[in-house]
């Protein structure tokens, strides 16, 4: 098709207005983004020494630290196995589908098409009747320019989604490793605490009886035998709660793993020391933390698509162009369907624009400026919870590093105090209050 002369100017300056729109509509998007900037801080305010830097890797799989290799196992399990993964790998096929739809539908749709139409003219009755076959084939086409940019904004919106679903998916991912860790640690030191506990009732069993053989030579009264008894009876009272709570972890395990209840019984039966924390934590800067966090990725381009649909929603104000065309051939006759004579072509254009529509449009855009509003707030909620989320760690791990150091030595003068009350006691030295 040739273009007249006349017709150039008026097309030139569609051209350039529907640039400038497009234009506009980026700047706008910029303008939005850069509003988003929050301030980060340079430093972490918590003092919770050694720390040191560490690479985007090491912060990912923080869970190799501890240099256990049953932890790296299940946390791996989980990562590929578990119900949440699997679902999130589903959201995140049906993002990019819908990617896939939206940037589809910025190109041309080319079809096929052939047909055969039987037709019958005059009465039939009388036998005057003229039947005649019509053979046809040929393709269709249509597209719908995107000069406005709703389509590309579309695409834009798509990908986004795509991009906040599998950040979605890596959030679910550090969140089950996170619960697997805390899972197994409650399983080891359940473990842990059994192995006290049953050294505990042993240890007690025997001043029972050493109390018994006091009482039987006349040094002690009944009363000995019965406060070591109740503190043996007590002792053997905390076992059972013990074993409930490492069952559960153990149970819980094996669910996050993606198997049955009690799959995890042979494997983790045996006790193990709790998992060894590195002598400093693996740390970035704020900005590095914010960059590895996938929650954070994923409320970011959460509001990169509420941006792009806010100038899809824009777009509306604008005319819409489409375009569709057939190149066909007709005939009564099969085999001249070849022929130049029967080729059938069209071309077509439209150009439609809203006049007036009661404010519809301004509506959309409003509501949609809206959720653009709230993918803000939430991606800076996440920002926020993100910094809140290590320096509440980072203070923990200092404190508790102090709380660990103090308790060892309680530990460990409690237990000097005990054996040198039963060897006293033995010895008849001190009475049994001493002892208990």
């Amino acid at each position: 098709m040739r273009i007249q002369p006349h017709r150039i100017a008026p097309l030139a300056a569609l051209l350039v207005f529907a640039l400038g729109g497009c234009a506009s509509l980026d700047q706008r998007q910029a303008d939005a983004m850069a509003a988003t900037t929050v301030a980060v801080p340079g430093a972490w305010s918590a003092s919770a020494p050694p720390l040191r830097d560490a690479a985007p890797a090491a912060l990912a799989a923080w869970w190799r630290q501890f240099g256990d290799a049953q932890l790296e196992r299940l946390i791996d399990a989980a990562c590929t196995a578990a119900p949440d993964v699997r679902s999130a790998q589903a959201k995140l096929r049906q993002a990019r589908a819908s990617r896939d739809l939206a940037v589809a539908n910025l190109y041309p749709s080319i079809g096929v098409s052939a047909g055969v139409t039987r037709s019958r003219t005059g009465s039939e009755a009388g036998g005057s009747g003229k039947s005649q076959t019509l053979y046809a084939a040929g393709f269709d086409a249509s597209w719908e320019p995107s000069i406005f940019g709703g389509l590309r904004d579309a695409a834009d919106a798509a990908r986004a989604d795509a991009a906040a679903a599998q950040a979605s998916l890596e959030s679910t991912r550090a969140s089950l490793a996170a619960e697997v860790a805390l899972e197994y640690v409650t399983l080891r030191a359940s473990q842990q605490r059994l192995a006290v506990v049953r050294a505990n009732v042993d240890s007690q069993a025997e001043t029972l009886q050493i109390s018994e053989w006091r009482e039987m030579a006349g040094l002690v009264t009944r009363l000995d035998v019965e406060q070591a008894r109740t503190n043996l009876e007590q002792s053997r009272a905390a076992l059972p709660s013990l074993e409930v709570a490492r069952a559960e972890a153990e149970h819980r395990l094996a669910i996050l793993t993606g198997q049955a209840p009690g799959s995890l019984r042979e494997t983790l039966r045996e006790a193990q020391p709790l998992p060894a924390p590195p002598d400093g934590i693996a740390v970035g800067i704020p900005a590095d933390t914010l960059r590895q966090r996938p929650d954070v990725r994923a409320a970011e381009s959460t509001l990169r698509a509420e941006i792009a649909r806010t100038a899809q929603s824009e777009a509306d104000r604008y005319p819409s162009l489409t375009l569709s065309g057939s190149l066909g051939w007709k005939s009564f006759a099969l085999s001249a369907l070849d022929g130049g004579n029967s080729v059938v072509r069209s071309l077509a254009a439209s150009l439609a624009a809203p006049l007036f529509d009661a404010g519809r449009i301004e509506s959309r855009i409003a509501a949609q400026t809206a959720v653009q509003e709230q993918a803000f707030v939430a991606w800076e909620k996440s920002l926020l919870t993100a910094l809140e989320d290590v320096e509440n760690a980072m203070a923990a791990y200092a404190n508790g590093r102090d709380r660990v150091d103090a308790r060892r030595r309680a530990a460990t003068a409690a237990a000097n105090a005990a054996g040198l009350a039963r060897t006293q006691y033995q010895a008849g030295l001190i009475d049994f209050q001493s002892v208990l």
